[in-house]
């Protein structure tokens, strides 16, 4: 009886496994692109800065929580997505970057009183620059060389930060908010749904993922 199902499943991996991860990086730009172009159009509002900022992050965020999302699902018997997820999360490392060069370039300015001065007095400035502090290595040891030259298990601890970044990443878009709509909410549940997940999975006993 599970011959039937787990045929299909195995065809539906060998097609994944053949698609190349360049289409993933190129995919991934597009909102990006679409931003800036909808910047150049002039319609992204009275305040085109700040509309540009969260798109951005809003972005950021989706492809942080796409990452983590990667291993449950497997976990759960869907498709195996783990090539990608290292493409997820650099994208989301990226659209991290992107959001923050707005903020100062075009929001702040060159002012980098002012701009140490919002890190410390704005909560969920705090927290958006506490969450890039975390991406930052974690995009620059996100490739082959860095899990041989650290070793698996240093590079796999140091990759679990991941999960606090998402939570502070939830933080800082929540108190950047002035009112909480379902699309906010939801993004918490997600992540929250995700870390539960992670807890109950180590609860049983289980060994994380290898490092992909």
């Amino acid at each position: 009886m599970s011959q039937p199902e787990a045929s299909p499943r195995r065809a539906a991996q060998r097609v994944i496994g053949a698609f190349p991860r360049w289409p993933v990086y190129l995919i991934g730009a597009l909102p990006g692109l679409w931003a800036f172009w909808l910047v150049l159009g002039d319609r992204l509002g009275a305040d085109p800065v700040k509309a540009l900022e969260h798109l951005l992050g809003i972005w950021a965020l989706r492809f942080l929580i796409a990452s983590l999302a990667v291993t449950p699902l497997r976990r759960l018997g869907g498709p195996n997505f783990v090539r990608f997820r290292r493409a997820l999360g650099l994208l989301a490392f990226f659209y991290a970057c992107a959001h923050l060069l707005t903020w100062i370039a075009l929001d702040r300015g060159p002012d980098i009183g002012a701009i140490i001065g919002d890190i410390v007095k704005r909560p969920y400035i705090t927290l958006g620059m506490a969450t890039f502090a975390i991406l930052a290595p974690l995009a620059w040891t996100s490739n082959a060389r860095s899990i041989k030259r650290m070793g698996g298990a240093a590079w796999q601890r140091l990759h679990r930060w991941v999960y606090l970044a998402a939570v502070l990443a939830i933080g800082h878009y929540l108190l950047s908010l002035k009112s909480w709509t379902l699309e906010p909410l939801a993004y918490a549940a997600a992540v929250a749904a995700l870390l539960l997940f992670r807890v109950f999975w180590r609860s049983r006993g289980n060994k994380p993922p290898r490092a992909a």
